[in-house]
Formats: structure tokens, C-alpha cells, sequence
């Protein structure tokens, strides 16, 4: 197998293997995923060696790439829409609304910041160790750090404490969050046939919108059922505790895992990186920097036609809480869309075309963001709401395989996971912040143009990039 290197000089080669059978359209991507099966790992023959366990079917691996992506998104989101509706209240104190929705949007971001941390830990064990270890080990963090926050007094019963066991909790759901994302992704395309890698990679991309639609529908629900003052008292508790629940189920799916042939391979041939996180700073800082300012615009439409559209739409534009929160539903019901259909696009054209065109769209929405989303008509907000979170799927899809595809096997999963959240805090952690100021100040036009920048740095990024979709075979299996 040739020897790989990723975007500091070359993409990382890929093993030369035949197509077999061409491309996929859509309508075969399901029966392609029920039953294809990733190679077991060849063994030299040895009349005293075992046979090898029989391998893991891709239904098995995709499913839970997917589960658990859903749950740990599900528990951020479940705060970000939580910090959109009452943490303001909840936890700080202040007489002016708005001092407590900038305050409730800064512990926002602090799961940001915690999310490299997060990615650099797990991403070093993830390729020392194995990937499954680690996505056992993020799940459960991010799960009791959820269902803690769930627990907490508030500020009227505990003064500053409660603040402060929030941001402690909150960095806690970013330290698992920060190693979620790359392990999940891995285990798709590690185990996806040549040329499907992108459709593979959709899977744990699709626990975004199912993760979003559930902690919505969650409060949507209670926001019916309770009135403002019961779901202010105990109701926003809810959407918390059952997030035991929720991981429960994902690690009784993960524990059944085994690793990636591409890892096992990969390890077989040379020992692990003493310091993956060193290793991605100096031989691959480009496809680190280039993968990083890629994802921006993607966090940025996302937090902006969620979490600051939902504060807006509910404090300045008048909308009820039940209101604005089907609005979202309805909407990322067109990311679950786009999902799909630019993962399929991005093995059949190339990543960059795909994601050219979807930034080029996400800036003409920042033109679009102060007309629509400014003017108060239902339509036109719903309009806009389903407008962004399909440019966000649109943008999503293609980057569960993009990011692990700049990086070889050794240091794959903290390249990944580090370009993704690294991301993070400069498309999200302070996007509904900044978004706020930026409307308080100037009006809500001023956060269209906001959102165009965001657009234009992850276009400048991507056509940077060379095409690593294009390629045939499996992962790189060494550097």
C-alpha cells in the first residue's frame, strides 16, 4: 500500500481498487446499505490460528454511527434551544431581558470552547487505542453531563452556584461532544466500499436533524401541555433527564461494535503516533486549517436559523414558543433533505462542487436573512427557516467524509475531530452572541451580512482544497 499524505503537500492515496458496478442513484443507496458488508481482515494462513470473527454487518455499523450521533446532538441541542427559551431567567440574574439572553447564549459557547479539548483527548486515544472505546467513552460523558444540567437549582435557590455548575456542566457536554462526531464519522467511512464513502458518511450527519427534531418536539410538547410558569418552574427539566434514556440505548448499540479493518490494518503495520494532536500541527496544518474554516459557514446558518431565529422570533418579532418551534421542525425537515442528496452528489461530481455550490447559495441567504426573517410574516420566516437549514444539510453532507478523507488512518480521528470542532468556535460558539449585538445594534440586516462572510471564508477554503472524493478504493490504511 503506497504511502499517504494528506493536504500539507498531497490528499492522502487511496488503495487502487475497481469500481465495482459504477455509481449509486438514490434509490439503491438503502439497498446498497442493507446489504453490503465491509471485508473481514485478511489473516495469514496458520493451522493453529483461529478463524476470524465473522464481520460486522454495514446495517449494524451504520445504524450506530447514526444513533449515536442523534443522541449526543439531542443533548446539544436540547441546551441550545433550553438557552434560547429560559436559561436567561433561570440562571442569571438581571432586570433587563436582554442581558439575560446574551448571558444565556455565552454559556452557549463554552461547550465550544471545550469541544477541541474534547476532540484532542478522545481523537489521541481514538488513534492510539481504537475508535470504539472512545465513542463508548464520549456518549456517556455528554449523557450524565445532560442529565445533571437537568438536576440544577436555580439562581433564585442557589445564587451564583447554580450559574456556575451550569458552565461547569456545559464544558462537560463539550469535552464528549468534542470526541463524538470524528469516531462516528470514522466508523462510516472506514467501513464504506470505494466509492460510497460520502453516502456512508451521511449517517452520523443524519443525527443532526434527528437529534434537533426530538429535542424540539420535546419542548414543543411540554410548551402545550404546561403553562409558562409550570415549564418555567420544572417543565425546561424534562428534555434533560431524558437523556439516560437516550444513552442507554446508544451504548447498548456501540458495545456490540468491533474496530474498523482499515484501524486494525493500520496498527498491525506500525505502532500507534506517540501524539496525534502533533502530528496533525505540523505534517498536515494545512488540511487541519483548510478543513477547519470550511465547516464555518455551515455551524454559522445552522446556530443563526436556530438558536438566534428562535430568540428573535419569539422576543422581537412576537411569535409564541409553540409557534416558532414548529417553524423549526417543519425547516430541518429540509436539512434531513438536503443531507441525503449531497452526500449522494458529492461521490457521483466531487466534494468541492458540492460544497461550491452550497456556499454560494448560504450567501445569498445573508441578502435574503433581513427581508425574510426581519419581516414578522409566518411565510416568509418559515420560508427562510427552511431555506437555511437546507443550505446547512446541503453543506453537512458531504463533510462526513471530506474531513476524515484529508487525514490517514494514524492520525484520522484527531485530524477529524479537531478540524470539525475547531470549526465550532469560529461558525458557532458565538454566532446567536454576536447575532444578538449585531441586531440590537444596527438591525437585523447587519446579521445577513454576518452570515455572506461566513459564506465567502469557507468558499475561499474549499476551492483551496484538492478533490478527494473522486478517488476509488478504501481509506488509506498508513501514512
Amino acid at each position: 500500500m503506497g504511502k499517504s499524505r494528506a493536504m500539507s503537500g498531497t490528499t492522502p492515496t487511496l488503495d487502487p481498487s475497481p469500481q465495482g458496478g459504477g455509481r449509486s442513484t438514490p434509490g439503491t443507496i438503502l439497498h446498497e446499505f442493507a446489504w453490503h458488508s465491509p471485508p473481514p481482515a485478511v489473516i495469514a494462513p496458520h493451522m493453529l490460528q483461529p478463524a476470524p470473527p465473522p464481520p460486522v454487518p454495514a446495517a449494524r455499523i451504520l445504524i450506530a454511527s447514526f444513533v449515536g450521533t442523534a443522541i449526543e446532538f439531542y443533548d446539544f441541542y436540547v441546551y441550545a434551544t433550553a438557552a434560547a427559551l429560559v436559561i436567561g431567567p433561570i440562571f442569571f440574574s438581571a432586570d433587563d431581558p436582554s442581558v439575560q439572553t446574551l448571558a444565556a447564549f455565552a454559556t452557549f459557547s463554552i461547550a465550544f470552547i471545550a469541544r477541541p479539548l474534547g476532540a484532542a483527548f478522545f481523537g489521541h486515544f481514538g488513534d492510539r487505542v481504537g475508535r470504539k472505546a472512545t465513542l463508548v467513552a464520549s456518549l456517556m460523558i455528554m449523557g450524565l453531563s445532560t442529565v445533571l444540567i437537568g438536576c440544577l437549582p436555580t439562581y433564585a435557590t442557589a445564587g451564583w452556584w447554580a450559574p456556575f455548575a451550569l458552565c461547569v456542566l456545559r464544558f462537560g457536554q463539550g469535552i464528549g461532544f468534542g470526541g463524538e462526531w470524528g469516531g462516528a464519522a470514522l466508523l462510516a467511512v472506514e467501513n464504506a466500499p470505494p466509492g460510497r464513502r460520502a453516502l456512508y458518511g451521511i449517517f452520523p450527519q443524519l443525527g443532526a436533524p434527528v437529534g434537533f427534531i426530538t429535542a424540539n418536539l420535546g419542548f414543543l410538547g411540554l410548551a402545550l401541555a404546561l403553562s409558562p410558569a409550570d415549564f418555567q418552574a420544572w417543565g425546561w427539566r424534562i428534555p434533560f433527564l431524558a437523556s439516560a434514556v437516550l444513552v442507554g440505548v446508544g451504548l447498548y448499540v456501540r458495545l456490540k461494535l468491533t474496530e474498523t479493518p482499515v484501524f486494525k490494518a493500520a496498527m498491525e503495520k506500525a505502532p500507534p503516533e506517540r501524539v496525534p494532536l502533533a502530528t496533525i500541527f505540523t505534517k498536515y496544518i494545512k488540511a487541519t486549517l483548510l478543513g477547519t474554516f470550511a465547516m464555518v459557514a455551515c455551524y454559522a446558518v445552522f446556530y443563526l436559523s436556530t438558536v438566534f431565529a428562535l430568540s428573535y422570533g419569539v422576543s422581537k418579532l412576537g411569535f409564541t414558543r409553540p409557534t416558532f418551534l414548529l417553524f423549526e421542525c417543519v425547516a430541518v425537515l429540509f436539512m434531513a433533505l438536503g443531507i441525503p442528496l449531497s452526500g449522494w452528489a458529492a461521490d457521483r461530481y466531487g466534494r468541492r462542487p458540492v460544497l461550491l455550490s452550497g456556499l454560494a447559495f448560504t450567501a445569498s441567504l445573508g441578502l435574503l436573512l433581513g427581508p425574510m426573517l426581519g419581516s414578522g410574516q409566518g411565510g416568509l420566516v418559515l420560508g427562510f427557516l427552511c431555506l437555511g437549514l437546507f443550505a446547512m444539510g446541503w453543506l453537512f453532507g458531504p463533510m462526513g467524509a471530506l474531513l476524515p478523507e484529508l487525514f490517514p488512518t494514524r492520525v484520522r480521528y484527531t485530524g477529524a475531530s479537531v478540524t470539525y470542532n475547531l470549526a465550532g468556535i469560529l461558525g458557532a460558539s458565538a454566532a446567536p452572541y454576536l447575532a444578538q449585538r449585531l441586531s440590537d445594534w444596527g438591525g437585523i440586516g447587519w446579521v445577513g451580512l454576518y452570515l455572506a462572510v461566513a459564506a465567502g471564508v469557507s468558499f475561499v477554503a474549499v476551492a483551496l482544497m484538492e478533490e478527494t472524493g473522486l478517488k476509488e478504493g478504501h481509506l488509506s490504511e498508513s501514512i
